[in-house]
């Protein structure tokens, strides 16, 4: 926010900067959001809640802090009518009184959350030194800079740019080999020689890696399962997929969506189950005697936590319990939003998930990695050459023909074993017209490649969606005994734009 002097000298008061963190630490336990907790009628969170009142006298009168009940009640020495109450421990100070007042001299403004608001543009500020912004965001930096009689640093040298570059884009020091021909390039034009070494530095791998690191952490990604023996679990594939992502530049509305909910697209490829073992990156226990509802209500409120924190960049863990005490979620937007996570199949891992070795943490797919991948598309490629078109009919018949023949090397009796033989010849008769015998034995050596490849993939664990979703209500405290809450549907939080 930006911080401004008034015409008498004083800088003005910022509602979310200044007032919000005093009232939410010192007032909104009794006078907040919270109807549960809430006494005297009053609220302090919201603009008509502290003009006009609760049961008593109107506590903020927006320009007169003499007059505003909120104000003589801190001055209160009283302890029956002094506010906050003794027993809390929570005692304004004189500077935050001092805030206070003047905030409700300037007229008791309320904002809402910064995060909540849309971007605006601004233009660009005026600054002395004209010639050294060039980009956008410089100007900013450089009026600031100029408000505190600062000025920028000089321009670094070719080095130590170029070692800044690759820390940041990917996280490993320049080679000699990059460090000299980076400085060759630099002699003759600078601009240009860092705009190559920044699009190097995008397309080499390690950039998807580099930024990947940051999303895993986010996401709470690790290899086992970060409760009691801590065992294993597969899950390294969708580690992978992340690294794709990113350095495939992604749309993050995919990416989103992938993660979420991969598994309910019409048509899924290979990678977006994959994408959901999102869903599956929590600490679960695998003990035996575990109470099945205590933990599907742990996993839910474990998912929206993260989902909160990652994709709306908040802290909704309060609202587990009851509506948050300044951020406007409430405890049924957190359950709403649990409800999205009401049909994740838990329950594979409940009945046959164990601390046993190997582990299993079903539902998993088989996963190929990106070289496997390649080349099952090239042994595709043979067979299909091979086959002319008619690579279905050949596989049918090729089939056919070993049945065929295990048949009649098991035939006891004469007359049955000659008809399996009978049938044999004209399978492979039927074959012959399709593939000659020398494409026949590649066809099957390729075929078996494909087949030993096919089955040698890497398990992962991803989301499947239950037949029928779990009922979700609010648990009141977040008590999972307690089943006295609202039954509520998949929604986003309130004050959010429907979906």
């Amino acid at each position: 926010m930006t911080v401004f002097s008034t015409a008498s000298g004083h800088t003005a008061v910022d509602f979310n900067r200044d007032i919000r963190p005093i009232l939410s630490d010192k007032c909104f336990h009794c006078h907040g959001p919270d109807e549960k907790t809430r006494e005297a009628e009053l609220r302090l969170d919201t603009y008509k809640g502290a003009t006009e009142g609760g049961e008593f006298e109107i506590p903020i009168e927006p320009g007169k802090p003499n007059e505003s009940e909120v104000i003589a009640r801190i001055l209160n020495q009283d302890p029956k009518e002094i506010m906050p109450p003794p027993e809390t421990h929570k005692k304004i100070s004189p500077k935050e009184l001092e805030l206070l007042k003047q905030w409700i001299k300037e007229g008791a403004s309320y904002d809402d959350p910064w995060t909540y608001k849309n971007p605006l543009k601004h233009p660009a500020p005026v600054v002395q030194t004209k010639d050294w912004p060039v980009n956008f965001i410089d100007y900013f930096i450089l009026s600031q800079l100029e408000k505190v009689t600062l000025s920028p640093s000089p321009d670094t040298d070719p080095v130590t740019l170029l070692r800044r570059l690759n820390f940041d884009l990917t996280g490993l020091p320049p080679t000699p080999a990059d460090r000299d021909r980076f400085l060759s390039s630099f002699k003759t034009n600078p601009q240009i020689a860092i705009e190559a070494e920044v699009d190097r530095l995008l397309k080499s791998p390690h950039f998807g890696e580099r930024l990947a690191s940051y999303w895993l952490d986010l996401v709470r990604y690790a290899d086992t399962v970060g409760y009691h023996g801590d065992q294993d679990h597969n899950i390294s594939p969708y580690r992978d997929y992340v690294i794709r992502a990113f350095n495939e530049n992604m749309p993050f509305d995919r990416f989103t969506r992938e993660q979420l909910a991969g598994d309910l697209f019409p048509h899924p490829t290979q990678q977006q189950p994959v994408a959901t073992g999102y869903n599956r990156l929590l600490q679960t226990t695998h003990e035996g005697g575990l109470q099945q509802a205590e933990y599907r209500a742990i996993y839910q409120a474990d998912r929206v936590r993260n989902v909160s924190a990652v994709w709306m960049g908040a802290t909704v863990g309060c609202a587990q319990c009851h509506d948050h005490k300044y951020d406007p979620y409430t405890a049924k937007d957190f359950h709403t939003l649990g409800a999205f996570f009401a049909d994740i199949d838990d329950e594979q891992h409940f009945k046959s998930g164990t601390n046993s070795l190997p582990t299993r943490r079903p539902p998993e797919i088989l996963v190929l990695t990106s070289s496997q991948e390649a080349e099952i598309a090239s042994l595709n490629k043979k067979l299909n050459d091979l086959s002319k078109g008619s690579r279905n009919e050949i596989a049918r018949l090729i089939k056919e023909s070993a049945d065929r023949a295990s048949l009649a090397k098991k035939a006891k009796n004469p007359k049955e074993k000659q008809k399996w033989f009978d049938g044999l010849k004209r399978t492979n008769d039927a074959l012959a017209k399709l593939i000659s015998g020398a494409e026949l034995t590649q066809w099957k050596t390729t075929e078996e490649r494909r087949a030993e490849i096919s089955s040698s993939g890497k398990l992962t664990m991803i989301t499947k969606a239950l037949k029928a979703p779990r009922i979700s209500r609010i648990l009141p405290r977040g008590n999972w005994l307690d089943e006295s809450g609202e039954i509520v549907q998949p929604a986003v939080p309130h004050f959010l734009p429907k979906i």
